[in-house]
């Protein structure tokens, strides 16, 4: 049953500039945590020439990736596979051009996102080969946005393991991964998007 999530529509064109300008020119990319599917249908017709693979780890998003693909989908659009970002070592994908990972980060245990910088030094395959990340972010010494707060203090109601994160926090993982912030683009809705490479 397909899902959907309203900010798709008002997020995907503005992170597909992005993609555009991070992107390999050819290649697969794995987005880990596709939620509904909606992005993956939208990046797989925007960027014919790469082959997209979502993800997921929760079947209903598993289905719902399914059911947009069957309507909507495009020939380089991948059948779903399941990636529980926080368990690397099981990921069914052994290599990727790229990842991309879109508000996940946020709305998950420290361990997804942990994981997530550990698959991505195990399986990209180029030593440019970047992960992009998507979502709200805190950064020290930058003023955040009470919007932003608010969302923040809601999901840590909700789970006492979520929350926005700081960027520095990533940047620090990421260096213990192999990994450089090559990239910080501001986005509509205080949101970032963050380009992280090997080197």
């Amino acid at each position: 049953m397909k899902k959907h999530a309203p900010a798709t529509e008002r997020n995907r064109e503005a992170i597909a500039e992005v993609l555009a300008d991070e992107l390999p020119p050819s290649g697969t990319v794995l987005e880990v945590a596709s939620g509904s599917g909606e992005h993956a249908v939208y990046f797989a017709h925007r960027f014919p020439q790469i082959t997209w693979q979502p993800s997921d780890c929760q079947k209903e998003a598993l289905a719902s990736i399914i059911a947009w693909q069957k309507d909507h989908g495009a020939a380089n659009l991948r059948f779903p596979t399941v990636i529980d970002a926080s368990r690397p070592e099981n990921w069914e994908v052994d290599r990727a051009d790229a990842i991309v990972c879109i508000n996940m980060v946020h709305i998950s245990p420290w361990e997804a996102t942990e994981g997530l910088f550990a698959g991505a030094a195990r399986i990209l395959s180029e030593s440019e080969a970047p992960l992009i990340l998507y979502g709200p972010y805190f950064e020290r010494g930058r003023e955040p946005a009470p919007s932003n707060v608010a969302f923040d203090a809601s999901l840590r109601a909700r789970d006492e393991r979520w929350g926005l994160r700081n960027v520095e926090d990533l940047d620090t993982l990421a260096d213990a991964e192999g990994f450089t912030r090559t990239a910080r683009r501001e986005m509509p809705a205080n949101n970032l998007m963050l380009v992280y490479r090997p080197g």
